[in-house]
């Protein structure tokens, strides 16, 4: 259930972060935008244990999931900003 869990807060959460940080280098589409919020959610919570803020079974909340959404997209605008 935490997976499926993640899965929903990342993908509300990329929803979210791409209303933050508007841009023109935001990746079109509402099921990348999805998906990219779903990666951000996973990295939170990796993150967040690796350094000790979550237990081995604890997922990242709603804002952790935000965050780290906001990160991917930031990477992903980089990126696609070099390719152009």
């Amino acid at each position: 259930m935490g997976i499926i869990w993640t899965i929903i807060i990342g993908g509300v959460a990329g929803v979210i972060a791409k209303f933050i940080m508007p841009g023109d280098n935001e990746p079109k589409g509402f099921i990348l935008t999805i998906l990219l919020g779903i990666a951000g959610a996973f990295i939170a919570t990796w993150l967040g244990q690796a350094i000790g803020w979550y237990g081995p079974n604890d997922q990242a909340g709603f804002i952790g999931a935000i965050v780290g959404a906001i990160i991917i997209l930031l990477i992903w605008g980089a990126v696609t900003r070099r390719r152009a």
